[in-house]
């Protein structure tokens, strides 16, 4: 697979995760471990049929190490997710763990062959000031709390480590991925049981937004991302994924769950201007 063709099947990643927040309120009230759990299980699903037509022997020649790092990636950084809004349900926690795609950027010019420009920087800062546009656009909330802050922080570490780190994991097969998912799904099950109160979806279109969650955002997404970061640009998909919120609160727009507005024009300027930049090549 080209670096191209691989960069663009790790933007479907972004992609679905826009509807991540549409989808996650049509699924109300299940409670985020247990929905946590449920999605997984799809996308571990998922990815047993992906698997099947490869051959489970790949699974067999990947290490458990592996194994406990994607697993602690995927299952910590909605640990630490869900518990920073819990603690801390403002603007501001949303601001902070969505500082992934910048810290992608930014840890990506460690990596051996990669180098990080101008470009990169300057475009990140621009993409992430659009980013901010959108999540603090409806002002200062009640509820902030240092210890979210901290939690919402080492979300935003956890993920873009995991995505980094991988990327030096090129030649685990994809398909391990498959493993990670279905680990997270018994973490998330054993935390729902001691932390939560059962609660099921109270109509068919939340059953339907459950579905759609564990086919796309927190199913299929982790497998098009991990080929994103293993064989794509991962400078460029760093930031592409702030195209993220701007998609999402329009996602949420069109579906009449939110307001549209200036800011939402200004930050798709924002977004686009500085992905572009990003994009640019030395001549």
């Amino acid at each position: 697979m080209s670096r191209n063709k691989a960069t663009a099947v790790g933007f479907t990643a972004v992609l679905m995760w826009a509807l991540l927040a549409l989808l996650t309120i049509g699924s109300a009230p299940v409670p985020p471990f247990l929905l946590n759990a449920i999605c997984f299980a799809i996308g571990g699903t998922i990815g047993l049929v992906w698997t099947g037509r490869q051959g489970f022997h790949l699974l067999k020649s990947v290490s458990w190490k592996v194994y406990a790092f994607g697993t602690i990636g995927l299952f910590g950084y909605h640990f630490l997710y869900f518990t920073a809004f819990r603690v801390s349900p403002t603007a501001e926690t949303g601001l902070i763990a969505y500082l992934w795609p910048l810290f992608i950027v930014l840890f990506s010019g460690l990596l051996p062959g990669e180098k990080l420009r101008a470009p990169q920087l300057t475009g990140a800062a621009i993409a992430f000031a659009g980013a901010a546009l959108i999540i603090l656009g409806g002002g200062k909330e009640s509820g902030f709390s240092t210890i979210g802050m901290i939690l919402a922080f080492g979300c935003a570490l956890t993920w873009s480590a995991y995505s980094v780190i991988s990327r030096r994991l090129g030649d685990v097969p994809t398909e391990s991925v498959t493993v990670f998912c279905l680990a997270s799904a018994a973490l998330s099950l054993i935390a729902h049981l001691a932390l939560e109160e059962t609660v099921w979806p109270a109509s068919t279109a939340g059953w339907i937004s459950v579905l759609l969650l564990g086919l796309g955002p927190v199913g299929a997404a982790f497998f098009t991302w991990d080929i994103g970061m293993k064989r794509g640009d991962i400078q460029l998909l760093g930031v592409a994924s702030y195209a993220a919120p701007l998609l999402s609160t329009l996602a949420l727009i069109i579906a009449g769950k939110a307001e549209a507005s200036w800011l939402i024009l200004v930050a798709a300027a924002l977004i686009t201007g500085g992905a572009l930049i990003a994009a640019r090549k030395p001549g």
